[in-house]
């Protein structure tokens, strides 16, 4: 059952005191790291994180503030400022130490997040998003619970239960399966704007019950199948829509690809190409259609390459990255007919700052034709620049700032700028 929103805030005032009260707490630990030194602001809970973990059992607490505001050409007639955020409590089950379950894995995974609206529903109206993060008033939801079993040295896995399908897996340390990116691929570390952080064109589910296969017999290659309940809602259970007979839907994802290694002066150049295809068999059209149509298929790529190296240390990640994506869907059931973006990121710009990046993307959705009675524009083009800093172990702090062009498809809006900075914090 939801919760009021009332209800929410009180649990949202609960969970930032226990966080506090622990905090302080823990602070107190004696022979533990000082402040500005400790990986986690509690110290892993005074060390219990670390006694957990010894038995089988990791958790790990984050939490992430995000202030934005629209500068110019908003929506509304005045600059407007607005602040969201989320917090995620994970716990990884290693059920080899625990039960005697050789390669088997529990993961559950609760989030919840605030306010009810964010930035880009009250004064932007994009296509893309401005702030991927942003999950509306929600005081706690389990929106992962599954259970991998590995085969074969590890090099099969197969995953099942309540999961993000976008997750995934890791090929030579590279994310994959599905849509991975090493450098646009997380909203709490990296990029803001939903096209950064996934493809436009694939209709990815809410995370919901579903499969997925992964198979990485070579160092350099995969392959990787799911599926995953097309109605799911984070916020559910998802069995009423999962296992509905007849009305049950999934959406279909295959992708393969590479993740090669490339010699240079300072050490090996890591790279990672994935191809895709997905299927969504739900009835639908682009907006202002008069009939649906079902059996959507899309094709996708998104590569990924280090491109220069600071050193050869191979524990080190200081250097320029490059990353690419590219989609294409059906413009009869699809506003958006085809997508790409395309960025760069440097690790360590400033001497004595080896940790801390700068980086640059833009994306562009291309409208169908059969939606330009919707948009006016044939595109929206996003652009972002962002400099996370590593204040400590335990904080970083990444100063964002957003052009984005024909908001929602609207010729008549030039482009619209966007400020924000967000902190991220582990508790």
């Amino acid at each position: 059952m939801r919760g009021t929103s009332k209800t929410r805030m009180a649990a949202n005032c609960c969970v930032c005191l226990l966080l506090v009260a622990t905090t302080v707490s823990f602070a107190r630990t004696q022979d533990s790291p000082s402040l500005w030194e400790r990986e986690t602001l509690t110290h892993g809970y005074g060390g219990l994180a670390d006694q957990l973990a010894d038995q089988g059992i990791e958790v790990s607490t984050s939490v992430t503030e995000i202030y934005q505001e629209v500068l110019d050409n908003g929506t509304l007639s005045k600059s407007t400022g607005h602040h969201s955020g989320s917090y995620d409590l994970e716990l990884t089950f290693d059920l080899d130490h625990l039960v005697g379950l050789r390669d088997g894995t529990l993961y559950v995974h609760g989030e919840g997040s605030w306010p009810r609206n964010d930035l880009d529903s009250i004064a932007v109206g994009s296509v893309s998003g401005i702030n991927a993060d942003a999950a509306g008033n929600r005081a706690l939801d389990l929106t992962e619970v599954w259970y991998e079993q590995a085969f074969f040295d590890q090099t099969l896995r197969f995953r099942i239960g309540k999961l993000d399908i976008t997750g995934g897996f890791e090929c030579r340390g590279c994310a994959v399966s599905f849509d991975g990116s090493a450098f646009a691929n997380d909203e709490t570390a990296q990029f803001l704007s939903g096209s950064l952080v996934n493809n436009l064109t694939i209709p990815f589910p809410d995370k919901g019950l579903g499969a997925v296969l992964y198979w990485n017999p070579t160092d350099m290659w995969y392959a990787s199948i799911g599926a995953v309940d097309a109605r799911a809602d984070a916020r559910e259970t998802g069995f009423n829509t999962a296992f509905d007979g007849p009305n049950s839907e999934f959406f279909y994802v295959f992708e393969t690809g590479v993740t090669p290694q490339f010699s240079s002066p300072n050490g090996e150049l890591q790279g990672a190409y994935r191809f895709g295809v997905w299927n969504e068999p739900r009835a639908k059209g682009y907006t202002g259609a008069s009939e649906t149509y079902r059996d959507d298929v899309g094709v996708y790529l998104s590569c990924d390459q280090m491109l220069y190296k600071e050193t050869d240390n191979p524990d080190e990640s200081q250097g320029l990255g490059a990353f690419f994506r590219y989609g294409r869907a059906s413009a009869k059931r699809n506003d958006i007919e085809t997508f790409w973006s395309a960025g760069l990121q440097y690790q360590g710009v400033f001497a004595g700052r080896d940790d801390d990046v700068l980086a640059l993307g833009t994306s562009q959705a291309v409208f169908s034709d059969l939606a330009s009675g919707t948009y006016t524009a044939d595109n929206e083009t996003v652009l972002e620049l962002y400099y996370s800093a590593q204040i400590t172990p335990w904080l970083t702090l990444s100063p964002n700032l957003q052009h984005v062009r024909h908001p929602g498809g609207d010729q008549s809006i030039a482009g619209t700028y966007i400020a924000g900075i967000r902190a991220q914090m582990a508790f």
